[in-house]
């Protein structure tokens, strides 16, 4: 039996490469999949792309009215929600401290923790009691790293708001973990790498590839390998945990 037989999970970021792996590996596993993201055409050729097992829902994630329509709506697509990857973010700009725009700040902020914060607003109380959130964090959310204050932060913030959740949510046996990825090779590591080395982004992707002890970025697919996990009933216990998936960068 397919490890997400009969299961509906609600997917934010859906467009972009962990959203969209995530999604073609659930479907694989048995299960509908509602992509939600700002970008409606990216929305739709996802979905064309994954088939009749996948809708959409365009929405923004920083506001209220939205996340509340794309929650429910999502819920009509298939009929419930029993897995919720709470996995929309930005990353901003790299830039020190006190040259950081305010509105870069804020932006990030938005999407990467008032995002997040909505999601478990608007969604726990649609989802099938038993279920299970999984929150995106970042190993930017386990430490410190110049230059980088905004994602940072929003990362840290997001686990203060996976263990409240999971807090309140375990009456229902809702599961709510976070994720904590090292760089990924997809888009997002692209920009920082150009905002990191202008004109030399290949420099700094060996570079972070080299503080990584396997010595290479993490794959879109291990990251949706181990959202499938905390999504499944292999994960049936485990609830307000970190999970850190990073070739070993924060064992130094």
């Amino acid at each position: 039996m397919k490890r997400l037989e009969n299961k509906v999970a609600l997917i934010t970021g859906g467009a972009g490469s962990i959203g969209k792996t995530t999604a073609k590996l659930f479907i694989d596993e048995g299960a509908k999949v509602v992509l939600v993201d700002l970008n409606e055409e990216s929305l739709k050729q996802a979905v064309s792309e994954l088939g009749s097992n996948a809708a959409y829902v365009a929405a923004d994630v920083t506001q209220g009215k939205e996340v509340e329509r794309y929650a429910k709506e999502a819920a009509k697509k298939f009929g419930k929600i029993d897995i919720f990857f709470n996995n929309a973010g930005i990353e901003g700009i790299v830039k020190p401290i006190v040259d950081f725009p305010e509105d870069v700040f804020d932006k990030v902020m938005a999407v990467n923790v008032k995002g997040v914060f909505l999601g478990c607003k608007y969604v726990l109380p649609l989802m099938n009691d038993g279920g299970s959130m999984i929150i995106t964090s970042s190993v930017a959310g386990l430490g410190g790293s110049p230059n980088f204050i905004a994602y940072v932060t929003s990362k840290h913030a997001t686990i203060g708001i996976m263990r409240t959740a999971a807090l309140e949510a375990a009456a229902r046996k809702i599961r709510v973990n976070s994720i904590h990825p090292s760089p990924v090779d997809n888009r997002m590591m692209r920009s920082i790498e150009a905002g990191y080395e202008p004109g030399r982004p290949e420099e700094m992707q060996k570079s972070f590839a080299a503080g990584i002890p396997l010595g290479r970025y993490a794959k879109p697919i291990e990251i949706a390998k181990l959202v499938l996990f905390l999504g499944s009933d292999d994960s049936q216990f485990i609830t307000g945990a970190q999970y850190v998936i990073d070739g070993g960068q924060t064992a130094k």
